[in-house]
């Protein structure tokens, strides 16, 4: 199986779906409740599977859940089993994504300089006003 095929990618999406639905049924105290798999990636082996995970809180809620669910990793991996039809059920590595954050942070960047922009324009604005 090669790696962008059409095979590939149902079976991304369909761990990334069971595993969201395993993630969210989990009773550890340490697992955030706003946890996300953000994006799947098997191997074409079905050997091996990366889970990149985006967690809504402080770093301490995101240290706490990558923790809750590595030591979950054995009964996430048994439940995927159970619910997927695969010959091989995925070894799954659970990393941290902080997309989403970097892309909250760079929104408040832009929208910082677009009212320095803002503001700069009106000064000029009112010095021309004056001299004129």
């Amino acid at each position: 199986m090669r790696k962008n095929s059409m095979k590939n990618l149902r079976v991304n999406e369909e761990v990334q779906h069971e595993l969201s639905s395993i993630i969210r049924e989990l009773k550890d105290p340490r697992i955030a409740m706003m946890t996300t798999v953000t994006e799947v990636n098997v191997a074409t082996d079905l050997k091996t599977c990366k889970a990149y995970i985006s967690v809504l809180g402080d770093e301490k809620a995101r240290k706490d859940t990558m923790e809750g669910l590595r030591s979950a990793a054995g009964f996430i991996r048994r439940e995927l089993a159970h619910s997927l039809n695969m010959r091989n059920t995925p070894e799954i590595t659970f990393k941290l994504d902080t997309s989403i954050e970097r892309g909250v942070e760079m929104s408040r960047l832009i929208d910082e300089v677009m009212q320095k922009d803002r503001e700069s324009e009106v000064r000029n604005e009112e010095d021309y006003a004056d001299e004129n």
